[in-house]
């Protein structure tokens, strides 16, 4: 029983469910601190929570000055602004420009009664849909019993976390929900900062050194993603090969963001959970491949050996979601049976993807913006540093009055990259994204097209205008500040 709980939180084992000799040993009851959901709703404002410094205060003291998810806010803020009228090239915000995947559509209209509650892992039919794709996708051989399904991957990592009995590492840049969920969680997030020279990538020195600096509980958890967002840099496999080694040496977890995988421009994503299959939770979904984001279905995988972790966080979910919708679930168990249609999809949607990240590379480097060019997504991570000492003489001295300035002179939205994506504040990095154009119009032309035909030089002027001039507004706001 003790090796099968010792990833778990002793505060959360009034009761477990776990499976020894293929018994059952009591139920999980009671996971999640009390008045949870009280707590969890109000936490998700976008306002920073009332002082916490005195005992009265309603909220926990570690959540002083927490505030909510940072790009949503700052998407409802543009859209907001764009809605009054205003003209602002929005980059600002990384949800998929293209359709829904028709046969998805197709399937939710034809499921769109199911109304029963169903299990909380989700539907075997999908289980068994989720396997299929990536065997054929990534060669790996999940095994459907072992898959969680919920409204959103956001919902698993955050129960992960509150089950999860150890210390938490997080990569610096990194996404901007890793570090708050984390601290909702009740763990001190320990922060691997990565740098441009090693294109933003983990490292088997940095792991070394952060085991080395710090004194760790002997469970670990390391979260990353993989195509990365906000970087879009990617691992190969041998480097992820030698991260395996590291990691395993070290007993260190790794919760792998894989959202953006089916977005490699070369359809060539590396997961590892192929090379570290044992320690590994792959966490993925429809929102970005299958352009669904508001559908909200997501799903992780464990591997059997961390079966306790996987029991745990089922039970959690039953607490907590109960399941995922009824109809978005039959809907893509639909979806993953039209393989062929799927695979279409993603190559014509990618390769629009890769004609924009590389027109954007292309353009902000020629003036002096230094940037890993992206390979995967919807992101670049560029850091402005060619400008310091303009802006310094304007009296700027902070990415966060970098991107207000910008928003203000050249209407476009920029989200600094301190403190929201784990940077330094006067750092002058930005995730930049390249979505902000109508995905409809250049889908239907890169069908018409055909994939036997590569796109023109000229597809993103004409057919992702919104970001071709979003992306010349800001070269030219740059070009000015280096003429001042």
């Amino acid at each position: 029983m003790a090796s099968l709980i010792q990833y778990i939180k002793p505060s959360h084992l009034q009761c477990v469910a776990c499976r020894t000799n293929g018994s059952k040993i009591n139920i999980f009851h009671r996971l999640l601190p009390k008045n949870y959901s009280k707590q969890y709703a109000r936490l998700l404002t976008p306002q920073k929570m009332e002082s916490a410094s005195d005992n009265n205060s309603l909220i926990r003291p570690d959540l002083a000055n927490y505030c909510g998810a940072s790009n949503l806010a700052m998407n409802e803020r543009i859209r907001k602004l764009i809605k009054e009228g205003q003209n602002i090239y929005h980059l600002a915000f990384g949800q998929s420009p293209f359709p829904v995947v028709e046969e998805a559509i197709g399937g939710l209209k034809q499921h769109a009664g199911e109304n029963g509650y169903l299990p909380v892992a989700g539907i075997q039919e999908l289980r068994e849909g989720i396997s299929r794709f990536h065997a054929r996708h990534d060669d790996l051989h999940l095994d459907p019993s072992n898959i969680i399904v919920s409204p959103g991957t956001k919902e698993l990592i955050f129960l992960l976390l509150t089950v999860f009995h150890g210390d938490v590492m997080v990569l610096s840049p990194s996404w901007t929900t890793y570090k708050p969920q984390i601290m909702l969680a009740r763990h001190t997030p320990i922060v691997l900062e990565t740098c441009m020279e090693d294109e933003w990538r983990l490292t088997p020195e940095l792991i070394d050194k952060t085991v080395k600096e710090n004194n760790l509980h002997h469970n670990r958890l390391l979260i990353m993603c993989n195509p990365d967002n906000p970087t879009g840099t990617c691992y190969t496999e041998k480097q992820l090969q030698n991260l395996s080694t590291k990691l395993r040496e070290h007993n260190i977890l790794v919760l792998t963001d894989e959202i953006y995988a089916r977005l490699h421009y070369e359809a060539n994503h590396k997961s590892i959970a192929k090379y570290y299959p044992e320690g590994t939770i792959l966490s993925t979904g429809l929102s970005k491949w299958a352009s669904a984001g508001g559908w909200r279905l997501g799903y992780h995988h464990y591997p059997t050996e961390l079966e306790s972790l996987r029991e745990a966080v089922r039970s959690a979910a039953s607490h907590s979601y109960s399941c995922a919708p009824a109809p978005m679930q039959f809907a893509a168990a639909q979806l993953f049976r039209c393989e062929q249609e799927c695979d279409n999809y993603i190559k014509h949607t990618t390769r629009i993807m890769a004609a924009v990240g590389d027109y954007t590379y292309r353009e902000l480097t020629s003036v002096g913006v230094k940037g890993v060019k992206p390979k995967a997504g919807y992101y670049m991570f560029p850091d402005f540093e060619v400008l310091r000492e303009a802006l310094n003489r304007r009296g700027m001295t902070t990415c966060e009055e970098v991107c207000q300035a910008l928003l203000n002179e050249a209407s476009v939205a920029l989200m600094a990259g301190g403190p929201a994506f784990l940077r330094p504040e006067k750092e002058l990095t930005t995730r930049l994204c390249f979505v902000n154009f109508d995905g409809k119009i250049a889908l239907e032309e890169s069908r018409k097209l055909g994939l036997d035909n590569q796109l023109p030089e000229d597809f993103v002027k004409n057919y992702c205008t919104l970001t071709y001039e979003g992306i010349q507004a800001l070269k030219n706001w740059l070009l000015d500040q280096l003429r001042r």
